[in-house]
């Protein structure tokens, strides 16, 4: 115990290291920590010193906290924004989607050299958009409460549905236990939008935390189910979240908890454990297949996405604001990765360049449309301004 306790110790430490670092820079705290558990990992190599990161306590930690973080996405969709834009958000999600997928696949493989497999998943882990950087932007301005920043955020949820369904299509073998799987899932998404809320209001808002172990016990028996059949834990976390948005996700003090939950004590390991799995010598070793991979998912984002905006009448920063923004990635990326390199997919070099791709694509997408295309005129007035 004294082993586990100190390893811990020294985990929050770079948790907290992570954070000042965040608050500081104004970054997101999973980018910064996923570059923190990669200095670590620097700075310890050939020392003998171990941290435990392949300790079964820490891999766990780590796998609750991605499926926490997906599910808690999923709960963030907006329902009705779906219903009245659905054209805008399922176009644009879709070609977002599908853009850099193709297109970083056919990089991946043609010009960097790498193995089908390697490709294909280095396609579905530059096809992401990051909804945690997206709705950070989007709160911090305001826009999250606008219909155009809202019909952004559904865009995200679309095309992050169809980087997690990729992931475990391509990947996950079909058997008989892949229909289970399915079949369960469906019958998950069909009834727990019409029970959970009627079991929340008998059984909720009590000290004993009742909503919490409810979700959890669904959210790892889904896991499981997932595994068992060759699949990944995230995919039916992230529809179990989607389906509950329109309840959980309006509930905003189990959601504060959660987040408190996840965000507190699960992601901070996941995302330096990540991190610590990067191979900085091998990042410097080849910037010209780095440039490939970033280069090629900002490139064909924008091919992509910035004409489907002029489609549906975007004006020029609207349409600019939109596609960059949704060039961003981080949380699915980077779970897609690590699920590469677990697998064995990919290697440890492939795992660090499709890492600092994914890192690169969170901070410079963000900071160019911050900095040139925001549409300020559609920013909600301030009470001075009133």
């Amino acid at each position: 115990m004294f082993e586990i306790l100190l390893k811990a110790s020294f985990w929050f430490f770079l948790a907290i290291v992570s954070t000042v670092i965040a608050t500081k820079l104004r970054l997101a705290t999973a980018l910064t920590e996923i570059a923190v558990g990669a200095i670590a990992s620097l700075a310890i190599a050939n020392s003998g010193i171990s941290i435990g990161e392949n300790d079964i306590w820490i891999k766990f930690i780590a796998g609750v906290g991605a499926i926490m973080l997906t599910f808690l996405a999923g709960t963030e969709l907006e329902p009705e924004i779906l219903k009245t834009r659905w054209k805008e958000t399922a176009g644009i999600g879709l070609i977002a989607f599908l853009a850099p997928f193709l297109g970083c696949t056919a990089f991946a493989y043609y010009l960097l050299g790498w193995s089908v497999k390697a490709s294909w998943l280095a396609g579905v882990a530059l096809s992401t958009t990051s909804v945690a950087v997206v709705y950070a932007v989007m709160l911090e301005l305001g826009l999250n409460k606008t219909e155009f920043g809202k019909v952004i955020l559904a865009a995200c949820f679309v095309n992050d549905l169809g980087t997690v369904i990729a992931l475990g299509l391509i990947f996950s073998p079909f058997t008989i236990k892949s229909l289970i799987f399915i079949g369960f899932t469906i019958f998950i998404v069909i009834f727990a939008p019409l029970v959970t809320p009627k079991i929340f209001k008998k059984f909720g808002n009590k000290p004993s935390e009742f909503e919490t172990k409810y979700l959890l016990c669904i959210l790892f028996g889904l896991g499981a189910l997932a595994i068992w059949s060759g699949s990944e834990a995230v995919l039916p976390a992230y529809i179990f979240g989607m389906v509950l948005a329109g309840s959980v996700g309006k509930d905003n003090q189990l959601i504060r908890r959660l987040r408190t939950l996840t965000i507190g004590f699960l992601t901070p390991i996941y995302f330096l454990r990540a991190g610590y799995f990067v191979s900085i010598p091998s990042l410097i070793a080849a910037p010209l297949a780095l440039l490939v991979l970033l280069g090629g998912k900002m490139i064909t984002k924008i091919v992509g996405i910035y004409p489907v905006t002029k489609l549906f009448k975007f004006k020029h920063k609207e349409g600019m604001y939109t596609t960059l923004l949704m060039s961003t990635g981080l949380t699915f990326g980077s779970i897609s990765a690590l699920f590469g390199l677990t697998h064995g997919i990919i290697d440890q070099s492939q795992y660090s360049l499709l890492i600092a791709a994914v890192i690169g694509s969170a901070v410079i997408p963000t900071i160019i449309a911050n900095a040139f295309y925001l549409p300020k005129y559609l920013l909600p007035k301030t009470k001075k301004e009133d």
